[in-house]
């Protein structure tokens, strides 16, 4: 039987008269990587912060390992590692010095902190660099001392609140590797991010987290799935046309999301037949379009499905095409 390591149950936070989180529930299993995906400002980070006690909660409950947020904190602290956005190492102190500084202010047993450091200074690629001043790290090295010096104290859970923002792609996909090996390890991840191939590589169950409100929870098949079946059908065109195309796709039978200049929409079992007589369609009605695609789902279409909004301005992080077409304007 799985058992849950952390329950939320109806989690409200308000700050005055804004609610920052409203009516939470989830459960996250032991041993599972556990995403909370979403915008800036969605909540995932006031979440992490009530669990650590860093924010009380207005109303609801709580709880980790069985142990009541509110009554038990400190025993909550120290079973959980805890990396947050920003790198908090010591400059002026050495690789080695910062993991000492850290196992002592965890209070791990003095006898136990050479181990402790040398497995840490090992897990993190940074043997050679042990005693070198952290200030002079490369960002992606940093980030890797952050890392092991919050699982210094040996916790069951590890909490990373947006871990690798900054980071380019070569430090990002390093990261992750040491994060799936913790995890395989045993230990269980919290993974709060942005990016949608952050959370399809790295977690087992994902939260859709918007204003506050948890959208939905599952796997990344269960959420694609919410999209509908087959692929995405993805338009861009002009304001005066979009009624028009919505139209179009509901004479066959076809449910759109419309966001801006983008319509965004499930092409169902038969995917390649019927992206064909939608083309033909709006070629034959005249229909001026930027843009028509189709994909396999991704994160974002299901964020797109259940929020009408995009997690991310940016358009790069969409799944291959499976079909790319442009329709030129007419003259």
């Amino acid at each position: 039987m799985t058992k849950n390591i952390i329950e939320i149950k109806r989690l409200v936070k308000k700050f005055g008269d804004f609610t920052a989180l409203d009516g939470v529930d989830l459960n996250v299993y032991e041993g599972e990587v556990f995403g909370l995906l979403g915008p800036n400002g969605a909540g995932k980070t006031t979440i992490i912060n009530v669990v650590l006690g860093l924010l009380k909660q207005t109303s609801g409950s709580v709880y980790v390992n069985g142990l009541d947020n509110t009554k038990h904190i400190e025993e909550i602290k120290r079973a959980i590692g805890m990396m947050t956005q920003e790198t908090v190492v010591e400059n002026e102190l050495t690789a080695r010095e910062n993991l000492e500084l850290f196992a002592k202010l965890y209070q791990v047993d003095n006898d136990k902190i050479p181990k402790r450091v040398e497995y840490a200074l090992e897990e993190a690629d940074l043997v050679k660099f042990g005693d070198v001043r952290a200030g002079t790290f490369s960002g992606g090295m940093q980030r890797r001392l952050e890392l092991v010096k919050s699982m210094i104290h040996n916790p069951p859970i590890l909490i990373l609140d947006e871990p690798t923002t900054g980071l380019d792609v070569q430090n990002r996909t390093e990261l992750w590797k040491r994060i799936r090996a913790l995890n395989k390890e045993g230990i269980t991840v919290i993974l709060t991010t942005q990016y949608l191939e952050e959370a399809d590589a790295l977690c087992d169950r994902i939260a859709i987290i918007d204003h506050g409100k948890i959208k939905a929870i599952g796997t990344v098949s269960e959420l694609k799935a919410l999209v509908g079946t087959g692929n995405v059908l993805e338009i861009i065109a002009k304001p005066d046309d979009i009624d028009d195309i919505v139209k179009l796709l509901k004479k066959y039978d076809i449910d759109a999301v419309v966001k801006s200049d983008k319509i965004t929409a499930s092409l169902g079992k038969d995917s390649s037949r019927m992206f064909t007589k939608i083309t033909n369609a709006i070629e034959d009605k005249k229909i001026q379009v930027l843009a028509i695609s189709a994909h396999l789902p991704t994160l974002d279409d299901v964020f797109i499905k259940l929020t009408g909004g995009q997690i991310r301005d940016s358009t790069g992080e969409n799944a291959s095409a499976m079909t790319r077409a442009r329709l030129m304007k007419k003259r």
